[in-house]
């Protein structure tokens, strides 16, 4: 089913006084350009509490429309009052699933990472937006919560980009798929979620005829069950343990930016561009 109304990038810009169709203020920025920079005050390891308004010059940690962030979080995260999940570690750095490393280490702003949050932040083309937090490296540095810390804040965001953009055109949550790209087309501009050498996922209600699956009634934790029900996958499973272990890993991992960002950690730690790894995706290497 179909929203009523679709938002324009003129009718987001209208004010931060009116609502959206679900009751939550609309963005007095361009709203494609905000979901981007909604959590950036977790970027520069603050709390919603201690969160400025401008960073690097431009507005940032504005509400996004259409419940997109809520939805978003809901795919990662429980509902309700968070608890600690991981005793000791209180810190925006993410721990990675795959190694149990924390993988920030030092001050927030050390070794370049202030300067790529500032160059991220700047970033208004919406296009290009999207395509700079896909090939973001500091943005994978954070969790979506300090009581969830194998969470991502980039693929939280890459999310909230995708249910964001996806509302705005009309679709509702249970209109939505997950379908998988030509690792060796072209992103669609804020629906890809993953796009690395192995493989290109988006979020979409218009999956055509590609492989796809859809997320269900509502946002939860489901992304394992929704990779079991894609028709076709895109690692070579019968060719290679590697990519067996991959896909029976992510059979099991249920919050969607955790996986997401597994993927991506799985594929850079088994080198798939080496002779060893070519067999990663249907169709061989870039």
């Amino acid at each position: 089913m179909r929203r009523v109304v679709a938002m324009t990038d003129s009718s987001a810009t209208a004010g931060a006084g009116r609502e959206s169709g679900d009751g939550e203020a609309v963005t007095d920025v361009v709203s494609m350009l905000a979901v981007y920079r909604h959590d950036v005050h977790k970027l520069r390891g603050r709390s919603h509490s201690s969160a400025r308004d401008w960073v690097a010059g431009v507005r940032v940690n504005e509400t996004v429309p259409l419940g997109a962030d809520r939805d978003a979080a809901l795919l990662s995260r429980p509902s309700g009052e968070p608890e600690q999940t991981l005793a000791a570690h209180e810190s925006p750095s993410r721990v990675s699933l795959l190694t149990g490393d924390v993988v920030l280490s030092g001050p927030v702003d050390a070794d370049g990472r202030g300067a790529a949050v500032r160059e991220l932040v700047r970033v208004e083309d919406p296009v290009a937006m999207h395509e700079a937090w896909l090939s973001s490296d500091v943005a994978g540095l954070f969790s979506e919560s300090l009581f969830y810390p194998y969470t991502s804040l980039q693929y939280h965001t890459l999310l909230a980009a995708a249910l964001l953009d996806n509302y705005r055109a009309g679709f509702e949550f249970a209109d939505l798929f997950l379908a998988v790209e030509d690792p060796d087309g072209s992103v669609t501009p804020h629906r890809t979620v993953l796009s690395i050498p192995e493989m290109q996922l988006c979020v979409t209600g218009e999956p055509g005829d590609r492989p796809a699956a859809r997320l269900g009634d509502g946002p939860s934790r489901c992304f394992a069950d929704v990779w079991a029900r894609l028709p076709e996958h895109p690692l070579d499973v019968d060719g290679d343990r590697v990519w067996r272990v991959l896909d029976a890993q992510l059979r099991r991992i249920r919050s969607w930016s955790v996986a997401l960002q597994f993927v991506k950690e799985y594929c850079r730690r088994f080198d798939p561009g080496s002779d060893a790894g070519r067999g990663g995706r249907r169709g061989g290497g870039r």
